[in-house]
């Protein structure tokens, strides 16, 4: 009977040993681990975009309207744009530009800004830039206001 005990007290340690290990990963199956099929599907590839808006003569308080976020389809965005466009004053002039960089999935549809004096009678000359993914494709300026956009309705 000597001989259970010694072999008993080793099967009982390695037990003790080994324990922790064989729990966490009991805990960790009984949890679910996220797989790749779990992830929900990715979206299209989003784009970086860069609007910049500044003016020849210093102006306090230009209005800028910009389109921060994707509208899920163009009825939700016809029924309100400004969900979709934040709007901001700014100081800008000839060596103070106002930038926002925003991601859009669809920029040739939806990246826009536009600045304006509203109704002051200054005449700043405004200019606007919109840069995708680094690459200028609109400019845009006007005396009391610039639009810039890419979209074709």
């Amino acid at each position: 009977m000597e001989m259970i005990f010694p072999a008993r007290r080793t099967t009982y340690r390695r037990l003790v040993a080994i324990g922790p290990a064989v729990l966490a990963a009991g805990l960790l199956a009984s949890a679910g681990v996220a797989t790749a099929d779990d992830d929900p599907a990715p979206g299209p590839p989003l784009h970086a975009v860069k609007y910049t808006v500044f003016s020849e003569t210093p102006f306090r308080n230009a209005e800028i309207y910009y389109r921060a976020v994707d509208p899920p389809n163009f009825a939700d965005y016809s029924h309100n744009p400004y969900v979709f466009s934040p709007n901001v004053e700014a100081d800008v002039g000839p060596t103070q530009m106002w930038t926002m960089d925003v991601m859009l999935a669809d920029p040739t549809n939806w990246a826009m800004v536009t600045a304006t004096s509203l109704d002051s009678p200054k005449r700043p000359n405004f200019h606007c830039v919109l840069a995708v993914d680094g690459t200028v494709v609109a400019t845009n300026q006007g005396p009391k206001g610039a639009l810039c956009s890419i979209r074709n309705w």
